[in-house]
């Protein structure tokens, strides 16, 4: 990077040390960057998609703890749903049971699979309850003598009219069997992931076992959907395979763009190489510490590249220029031709001695932003946040050491046709130059700084609109046309729910559920209520159960579906509840309740989320996150058991919340909890990077506000494009702002060195822009076009990202040659010598 320190002034004791420790003994720092190299790459070769549920999840927040204490008891919100339906729009025929008894067998051996929590038309935890003369009846959904698997078998109309009654008294239409009769669906929970105890889920393994699913069964009269995290996050790494043709592609362009602006084959391999180096040392480092590659860390190394190439495009730019010129290219053409270079060893000490502090100060500043993002309580922040700040850490050694030492041995060929190459260069922009330096002046200053408050303050009103959590329905890091996507659209279509769910748990004393109708009434009436939610698909509770058992007990009498006052009743309507119906848990001191919402925007969440603590709050039915009132009333309620006393409590604790709607939710609680003070400390970074490099707080005031602007713009096209603040898309941004502000830098460096030897501010901006100008627009032009073709990509999270950051990194070049000068002008026009 460029900075404060004029190479031609003696060089303090630390870069005397370095200078002489590094090319004093260059042959030897080659070979350990080989060594280094090579087994930083054979552990690199190691390294595996690893992806894991938990990782996803701020395991502190409120509703995890919900989460997490009754994961085991109601299952987590890693669910699986595998929808079997009939092309021709009717269920009831051979081929489509037989198909759907064989896909709940497959499904039951998928590796991790809860055998407990397996439900379908099939299985025996699914059953119906009539009323007959005699009391009660019920079986299973599909009576024994249905058997689709035998040889020869032929059902009749009676035996599929039987079944369809039997779905209906159930109670499962909508939730196991589509509205329309056109498919039925097969649940299936993961047991808990604990790495802790060997508990790992193989994401990828499981999503082929359900590929295998689908091609084995799908077929001209049969669609197979599938959708849940699993399937979610085995898509994503699908789609993320294809990022390794990317880079590829954006190693070839980038490689492009520096021949383009160096004009020498070797400057351009030295400069990708160098790059490609520090991204195997982070790969390299990741595996060390541990680590796999997440299917959302999947655009890191892009990003650590991009860093890597632009202060790599900086230091061939310094080098170039004592290579030439003997020193900085200011002056006239004739000027210029008059000076005499230096040989290659010699440049390459005088562009490490130029850029070696303030190139580490702003990669150690980067450092301690990317670090920020850590203040996101997410295990896979946690993991993004040390792969970035290794990676650029490791990026000070490769720019700043290696890619000297190796510029050192560089003797360029035809050295007078490249220097007459880089003359052209430095005059063919000067209208544009001269145009632009105008901007400097009071007047026009004064222009560009209220254009910019005015951008400014319309960017801060539409970008506020920016959503925390997910713009659009489906899953946003997938395109909307892929199959995922069209599979939960389908179940959505056809059933009364999907994957997005969102339990609240209800904490009771134990027996609750049959010795107290107070709580009963409450859990009854806050289903209906969360009934008429907008948002809200479908709610089942174990009350709304119990009211069907009661009308059965009235010879179906609807007028008698409600909850009985008596316990006796009450007692006789739930007793026949078992915890394998998901409805309570094993002494009935918590009962979820189970909503199933249209879609998991985040508007819909806010919305159900606002009604649930609404609820809880009017009627007192919260105790607060850090009381166990469970624990409480068991306790309690054992005391009364020991002294032959009876103990009956009304008091509800409705808990938030499980469920994969739960997560999500805890999820964008902490994104908007750090929203503002991640970007602050970004900021923060900056300005001290700044500080410590120029010693003078306006100074980099100067060079902050451009960039705030520029992040408010990024919010604005976040707002435009539906895309919602998630935790990678924060990450992602933070990264954007880290890199952008590079070019700022580069351009006040120059103006400072020139504006310390008396030159007004005008023509101070004029040299930077003539001598770093064509570096920073090559450099922005470089970032752009190499995230630029993610557009292409399959995955729509890195299409997204690409227009994101191309934004970013071109609207961050204008910002800094537009408002820098501008800001100074107004900034540092009473404190700067030779400023009129």
């Amino acid at each position: 990077m460029a900075g404060s320190i004029n190479p031609y002034a003696q060089p303090n004791a630390f870069q005397r040390f370095a200078e002489r420790l590094i090319f004093g003994h260059r042959g030897i720092v080659l070979l350990i960057f080989a060594a280094i190299t090579v087994a930083m790459a054979f552990f690199a070769s190691q390294l595996k998609v690893d992806a894991g549920f938990k990782k996803q999840i701020p395991l502190k927040h409120e509703y995890m703890k919900t989460f997490l204490d009754y994961e085991k008891q109601f299952g987590g919100a890693n669910r699986i749903l595998i929808a079997v339906m009939d092309k021709h729009g009717n269920m009831f025929n051979l081929p489509f049971f037989q198909t759907m008894q064989k896909v709940t067998i497959d499904a039951s051996k998928i590796d991790h699979a809860d055998p407990s929590r397996i439900s379908s038309i099939f299985t025996p935890n699914v059953r119906f309850v009539e009323v007959v003369e005699d009391g009660f009846a019920g079986g299973n959904v599909i009576p024994d003598s249905f058997t689709p698997d035998l040889p020869g078998f032929q059902p009749s109309a009676e035996q599929f009219a039987t079944i369809k009654a039997n779905i209906e008294k159930a109670g499962i239409v909508g939730r196991l069997v589509a509205k329309d009769f056109s498919g039925a669906m097969v649940w299936v929970d993961l047991v808990p992931e604990d790495p802790a105890h060997g508990v790992k889920i193989d994401y990828d393994k499981v999503n082929a076992q359900l590929e295998a699913i689908r091609h084995r069964y799908e077929n001209a009269d049969t669609t197979i959907a599938i959708i849940g995290f699993a399937k979610m996050v085995g898509d994503i790494s699908d789609g993320a395979k294809s990022v390794i043709w990317f880079f590829f592609i954006t190693i070839a362009f980038t490689w492009c763009l520096l021949f383009a602006y160096s004009a020498s084959t070797k400057l351009a391999s030295l400069t990708v190489a160098c790059a490609l180096i520090a991204v195997v040392w982070m790969l390299g480092a990741l595996r060390l510490l541990g680590f796999g590659i997440d299917p959302m860390n999947m655009l890191t190394p892009f990003l650590i590249f991009a860093i890597a190439v632009s202060h790599g495009e900086q230091m061939i730019n310094r080098f170039r220029g004592e290579l030439f010129f003997g020193g900085l290219e200011d002056g006239s053409v004739e000027e210029l031709r008059a000076r005499q270079g230096v040989d290659p060893q010699t440049a390459a000490r005088l562009a490490f001695r130029m850029l070696l502090v303030p190139g580490a100060v702003a990669l150690i500043a980067g450092c301690i932003g990317f670090a920020t993002i850590l203040i996101i309580p997410v295990r896979i922040i946690f993991e993004l946040a040390v792969t970035a700040t290794v990676g650029v850490a490791l990026t000070i050694l490769t720019d700043l050491i290696l890619l000297p030492v190796l510029l050192s041995y560089c003797s360029l060929r035809n050295l007078d046709g490249k220097r007459n190459w880089r003359l052209r260069q430095l005059t063919q922009f000067d209208k544009l130059w001269t145009i632009l330096a105008r901007l400097s002046r009071p007047v026009p200053a004064a222009v560009v700084i209220l254009i910019g408050l005015g951008m400014w303050f319309a960017a801060a009103h539409y970008g506020s609109r920016v959503m925390i959590g997910d713009a659009q329905k489906g899953v946003a890091e997938l395109r909307p046309d892929a199959r995922y996507n069209r599979d939960s659209t389908l179940i959505s279509d056809k059933f009364a729910l999907g994957v997005d769910m969102l339990n609240v748990i209800v904490e009771d004393a134990p027996n609750a559920c049959t010795t107290s109708y107070p709580v009963m009434e409450t859990i009854n009436r806050f289903a209906w209520v969360m009934r008429n939610v907008p948002g809200v698909a479908q709610v089942i509770t174990l009350p709304m159960a119990a009211e069907i058992v009661n009308a059965g007990w009235n010879e179906g009498n609807i007028r008698w579906r409600t909850l009985p006052r008596d316990n006796g009743a009450l007692r006789q309507d739930t007793q026949g509840f078992e915890t394998d119906s998901g409805l309570l848990n094993e002494d009935c001191s918590a009962m979820p309740v189970m909503m199933f919402l249209t879609d998991h925007r985040a508007t819909t969440i806010d919305t159900v989320i606002a009604a649930v603590k609404k609820f809880r709050a009017d009627n007192h039915a919260f105790a607060g996150a850090d009381v166990n009132l469970r624990k409480q009333l068991t306790d309690q309620y054992n005391d009364a058991q020991a002294q032959g006393k009876v103990f009956v409590s009304d008091r509800v604790n409705l808990r938030l919340a499980t469920g994969n709607v739960g997560v999500m939710a805890a999820i964008n609680d902490e994104v908007r909890a750090v929203d503002h003070t991640m970007l602050y400390l970004l900021y923060a970074a900056v300005f001290v990077m700044c500080l410590l490099s120029f010693r003078n707080p306006l100074a980099a005031l100067c060079i902050v506000l451009p960039l705030v602007l520029v992040t408010e713009l990024g919010h604005s096209l976040m707002v435009e494009m539906d895309i919602g603040k998630k935790v990678n898309t924060l990450t992602v941004l933070a990264l954007g702002v880290g890199v952008g502000v590079d070019y700022a830098i580069y351009i006040f460096a120059r103006m400072r060195e020139a504006m310390r030897q008396g030159t007004p501010l005008t023509e101070s901006y004029f040299s930077a822009l003539k001598t770093t100008g064509i570096a920073v627009f090559y450099t922005a032009l470089t970032l752009a076009v190499g995230v630029g073709l993610w557009i292409f990509s399959d995955l729509k999270f890195q299409a997204d990202m690409g227009v994101l950051l191309t934004f970013m990194f071109v609207v961050n070049m204008v910002a800094a040659i537009v408002f820098l000068p501008a800001l100074c002008r107004w900034l540092l026009r009473p404190r700067e010598h030779g400023m009129a």
